[in-house]
């Protein structure tokens, strides 16, 4: 008997260390180590850790490992920069009952989306469990702040506008329902290779507007659309209606909502419904901040979708 007949094998496990250590040349040792960048009077560290959840399944339909780890980096880094904070490091959590190619096409996906959001990959884990049969991840991100630069909404007034920025599709929240519909056959992967696109990292767009323009407040929105996430970056006793009219919503969003029957209401509860990210910023500066957005490299689009008001 042997740890390799029980179901692990630490031969194959030295030699995925091995193009780890090629692929992200931080991570070895027993802790991955980040100096704090110079010209800093007060640093704050802002970290935060998130999954991918059941959008593994449609890698699973798919056959396709590649993208899923950009989904991992991009869940855990849109919500960090949402205080005003730079990505400074990442470290990953996947397990699989083996390390097989699926294994390092996740890894090598992580690697592409901190270099996306311009951070080092720093270390992890990655674990062999023998009686699994499908894989898991998980993903810890921390950036930093000065201080003083701080984005925690406290300077949110009525008038201030919302600006939505768009997503690249579903991004990883809604799955289980997506997936329950593909087992009813309601939708299917091979209409739909939407349904893997990966998400958005706004990490590089959002540390270029915060050099340019004042914003005030900021939201990831993931899991419970714009009705959960947006509420959470507003001061106590304001609020925002959403316009729901003023932009173009994804056909996809429009294919699943009419092939599951499902509300309005439901699909704004569980989908992102095309924007993925929103700023809070004074009136007098929305223009030029949604020609900062569609004019620099990232070239994206935004609308106005609500202002703010007293409850």
């Amino acid at each position: 008997m042997d740890y390799k007949t029980a179901g692990v094998d630490i031969i194959k496990g030295r030699s995925f260390v091995e193009y780890l250590k090629v692929l992200a040349p931080k991570i070895g040792g027993f802790g991955g180590m980040v100096e704090i960048p110079s010209g800093y009077e007060n640093p704050v560290l802002v970290s935060g850790a998130d999954g991918v959840g059941t959008k593994m399944n449609i890698c699973r339909i798919a056959d396709d490992y590649n993208t899923i780890g950009q989904d991992l980096v991009a869940m855990c880094v849109n919500d960090v920069i949402c205080s005003g904070a730079k990505p400074l490091y990442f470290l990953d959590y996947i397990s699989a009952k083996s390390l097989d190619s699926n294994v390092s096409d996740i890894v090598y996906g992580v690697n592409t989306g901190c270099a996306m959001a311009g951070m080092e990959l720093i270390g992890g884990e990655t674990a062999e469990h023998y009686r699994q049969n499908d894989y898991d991840v998980a993903g810890f991100c921390t950036g930093i702040v000065e201080k003083h630069d701080i984005v925690d909404g406290s300077n949110i007034r009525e008038g201030d506008v919302v600006i939505g920025i768009e997503s690249s599709g579903l991004h990883s929240n809604g799955y289980t329902l997506i997936n329950d519909m593909l087992s009813r056959d309601l939708i299917s992967y091979e209409e739909m290779p939407e349904l893997l696109r990966p998400t958005t990292i706004y990490a590089r767009l959002i540390q270029y507007l915060l050099d340019e323009v004042p914003i005030l407040g900021m939201a990831h929105i993931t899991g419970g659309g714009l009705p959960e996430n947006l509420p959470r970056c507003l001061p106590k006793g304001l609020t925002v209606d959403v316009d729901y009219g003023v932009w173009d919503v994804p056909e996809m969003f429009e294919t699943i909502q009419l092939a599951g029957n499902i509300s309005d209401d439901e699909m704004r509860n569980v989908f992102n419904m095309g924007i993925g990210f929103c700023l809070i910023v004074p009136a007098e500066v929305v223009e030029h901040t949604q020609c900062l957005i569609a004019d620099t490299p990232f070239g994206m689009r935004s609308w106005i979708i609500g202002n703010v008001r007293e409850q």
